[in-house]
């Protein structure tokens, strides 16, 4: 199983370098537009350092001349978590910053002295 495994991620890493190769051959502004591809199908690829296919899982990849590109295209159809999760890191970092600015400014509010009021004693 390792070795199907192994040769999988080889092949798949082949992939990517050609991939690469063909991407820095195209003009700046095509780049860009593929950079999202890119980084993905290496995440692509940092996940399948760790994962355990089946033989059967494997070699079913294998048969694809293009086993990276295919994973990549169905992790595009079925992707819904990505926006969530980015939507989800965006508002927990906007309130981690408002709860420490607002601990801020209890800090500096309990340091502040109180306002005295003019205050007119008649004895």
């Amino acid at each position: 199983m390792a070795d199907l495994n192994y040769n999988l991620y080889e092949k798949m890493s082949d992939e990517q370098d050609s991939y690469r190769q063909w991407l820095l051959s195209q003009p700046p502004e095509d780049i860009l537009n593929h950079a999202y591809e890119y980084a993905m199908r290496e995440d692509i690829l940092m996940a399948m350092e760790n994962l355990e296919l089946t033989d059967a899982q494997a070699q079913a990849l294998l048969g694809s001349p293009t086993p990276l590109s295919d994973v990549y295209h169905e992790f595009t159809i079925t992707d819904n978590g990505e926006i969530n999760h980015l939507r989800d890191c965006i508002e927990n970092r906007a309130n981690y910053i408002c709860k420490a600015l607002a601990e801020q400014r209890n800090a500096e509010t309990e340091k502040s002295p109180l306002p005295q009021e003019d205050m007119d004693l008649e004895m």
